[in-house]
């Protein structure tokens, strides 16, 4: 027979704790070690009982459940922790998760769905509320938004004053090359080292060969 899953419920409301506790006992897999109705107390039962999994609820007094798995997850690193909430705000989402949670679900979650949660926390697989995911996702594609190489805000006319001068053309030889006047050439080499953020020319080139934009 395996090892039962050790779980310790934190919730400030107590027949939240009693009926998690009841449906979950009757789970062959998994064992209620301990409940505590705030933050405080659940750490102290975590480093008494070492749990594998805690049901972390997220708005508590004294110490809510965000700054809960903060220091819980200092303590205990190895420790999952589940959220079961009833809030899907950004302010509660995004801080738990940041702050280590490994599954985030709601209280209107099935008793079935909290104790698959919590095997497959063990199984190192995360659930996450299907509104919470797509949070976390859209808020991972904007992270993720990679801002323009300098380069790219060069017009086209730019990009080719930058390759000449990355071939050792002079302004004159530029223009002439370009068709264009000299002070033409010098209006845009000052635009390029400006949003190439480069000084002179010499670095201008240098860019350009360091990002293959010369030959």
């Amino acid at each position: 027979m395996s090892i039962p899953i050790k779980v310790l419920i934190v919730d400030d409301h107590e027949m939240v704790r009693i009926g998690l506790s009841a449906v979950l006992s009757t789970e062959e897999d998994i064992e209620i070690i301990g409940e505590a109705s705030n933050g405080e107390e659940g750490i102290r039962l975590a480093q008494n009982y070492d749990p594998d999994v805690v049901l972390m609820d997220l708005v508590m007094e004294e110490m809510d459940g965000i700054e809960t798995t903060k220091k819980l997850l200092k303590l205990k690193p190895e420790c999952k922790v589940i959220v079961l909430t009833s809030y899907l705000d950004d302010e509660k989402v995004y801080p738990v998760i940041e702050a280590g949670a490994f599954s985030y679900l709601l209280k209107t979650s099935r008793a079935t769905e909290i104790a698959q949660a919590i095997r497959s926390a063990m199984n190192g697989h995360p659930i996450l509320e299907s509104q919470v995911a797509s949070k976390i996702m859209n808020r991972f594609r904007k992270t993720q938004q990679v801002e323009k190489a300098p380069h790219e805000e060069l017009t086209e006319r730019e990009m080719e004053v930058l390759r000449l001068i990355a071939k050792g053309k002079s302004n004159q030889d530029v223009a002439d090359e370009l068709y264009i006047g000299v002070k033409t050439v010098k209006f845009h080499v000052t635009n390029i080292l400006a949003k190439l953020g480069v000084e002179d020319r010499t670095q201008a080139a240098i860019y350009a060969f360091k990002h293959s934009l010369a030959e």
